[in-house]
């Protein structure tokens, strides 16, 4: 890699930027769509360039990676494509990935090298003021190659990418993958903001009350509430699916402390089988299924 252009400058894109800032031989190209974004990437010194038109940043780039919402992707290609060559490795950052692989593959098919990508890092606070060179260190970063379509080229160049970012990259294809986040990372997010709405609702004096067990169950729900329901509309199938198989869990367990004393050896084991699988969980969410590519 010796020319980026990273399309979208939040917290992603942006610790992207930071992380090849400095590295020899990488020039870091960044664009946005608002003059404001611009001038603060600028203001920054996160690239070599900061612009505002998407062809000055991808002209030339060897590797061009979309940092912006889902539904945003496939017209910035579209507008992207008389500037890439058939060698420009094009991947992405979104948290689901069968509807981007859906719309960019064919479009990108023979002009250029695709294949998803979709690192899990990130947090609650967003734009480039979160942005830090470190936050792909030790994640998992899977990538979603669809056999008979993704040019193994491709996938080897973004397996290198990660990697070389910190990451631990893995493979899914693109449903699996789906459904995979929508129970790791879209369904927590669900919760979370249904825990914050359930208190407030029931007693808002409550929050006045809160110690750390409840600002870190509820952490994820500060996230910006725009991008969470592109994301949570993206899979939507996947996700209902997570919620009803919660509500059951919850439903019962509320039977459960019903019941009484009765109940208490259920109550013991529905606890102790989840303490005993979250102790197994490795720092960066090591426990991903997937075929490891690194």
């Amino acid at each position: 890699m010796k020319r980026i252009a990273i399309l979208g400058p939040g917290l992603l894109g942006g610790s992207v930027a930071l992380a090849l800032r400095d590295r020899d031989g990488v020039e870091v190209r960044l664009w946005a769509r608002r003059p404001e974004a611009v001038e603060e990437a600028r203001s920054a010194r996160i690239a070599h360039l900061a612009t505002g038109s998407l062809v000055e940043a991808v002209a030339g780039a060897d590797t061009v990676l979309l940092c912006v919402p889902v539904g945003a992707m496939e017209a910035l290609v579209r507008q992207a494509l008389p500037v890439l060559s058939p060698d420009t490795l094009v991947t992405d950052v979104g948290s689901v990935k069968e509807p981007v692989c859906r719309a960019l593959a064919p479009l990108l098919e023979g002009r250029a090298l695709f294949v998803g990508s979709h690192p899990m890092a990130g947090s609650e606070k967003a734009g480039l003021s979160a942005a830090r060179p470190d936050l792909f260190q030790n994640a998992v970063c899977i990538v979603t190659p669809e056999e008979g379509r993704t040019p193994v080229l491709a996938e080897q160049r973004a397996v290198a990418f990660w990697s070389a970012l910190g990451g631990r990259v893995k493979s899914l294809t693109p449903e699996v993958h789906d459904r995979v986040c929508a129970l790791i990372s879209h369904l927590p997010h669900v919760t979370a903001a249904a825990l914050v709405n359930v208190v407030e609702a029931a007693c808002p004096e409550a929050f006045g009350f809160c110690g750390a067990g409840f600002r870190d169950s509820t952490r994820v729900a500060a996230g910006l509430p725009e991008m969470w329901t592109e994301i949570l509309s993206s899979n939507r199938q996947a996700v209902a699916a997570g919620l009803r198989g919660l509500i059951s869990v919850l439903e019962e367990t509320a039977v459960q402390l019903e019941q009484g004393r009765e109940s208490e050896t259920a109550l013991h084991s529905f606890l102790a089988s989840a303490k005993a699988r979250r102790d197994t969980l490795l720092p960066g969410n090591g426990n991903v299924p997937g075929k490891s590519s690194s």
